[in-house]
C-alpha cells in the first residue's frame, strides 16, 4: 500500500508582508488593525501587534526574571486583510506591471498603489 506524501514542496504566495498594516475581518479580534511583524509563508501564518494576544509563562534566567507575559500570537493570513493607506478601509490586493516593467500592489478597491 502507498502512503500520500502529505508535506508540501512550496511555501505559497503571499499577498501581505512584513510591515503591512492589516484589519483582521474574523475572529475574536475582528476589526482590531495592526502591523505585521512577522510572516509564516510555511503555515500560512502571521504575528500581528497587538492582536491575537496569549500569555507566555516565563522561566528565569541568569539574565532575566521569570513571570507571565503578554505576546502576540500568529493569526491565519485568510482572517486579514491588508488596509488601504489612503481610505483607511480593509480592501484586497492586485498585482499589476507599471510602463516601467516593475511589478506594484494595488487596492482593488480604489486602484491606489501599495508601498
Amino acid at each position: 500500500m502507498a502512503t500520500k506524501n502529505t508535506s508540501k514542496r512550496f511555501a505559497p504566495k503571499l499577498q501581505i508582508r512584513k510591515g503591512d498594516r492589516v484589519m483582521v475581518i474574523a475572529g475574536d479580534d475582528k476589526g482590531k488593525v495592526g502591523e505585521v511583524i512577522e510572516v509564516i509563508p510555511s503555515r500560512n501564518r502571521a504575528v500581528v501587534e497587538g492582536v491575537n494576544i496569549v500569555k507566555k509563562h516565563l522561566k528565569a534566567t541568569q539574565y532575566e526574571a521569570g513571570g507571565i507575559t503578554d505576546m502576540p500570537a500568529s493569526i491565519h493570513i485568510s482572517n486579514l486583510s491588508l488596509v488601504d493607506p489612503k481610505s483607511g478601509e480593509a480592501t484586497r490586493i492586485g498585482v499589476r506591471i507599471e510602463s516601467d516593467g516593475s511589478k506594484v500592489r494595488y487596492s482593488k478597491k480604489s486602484g491606489n498603489v501599495i508601498k
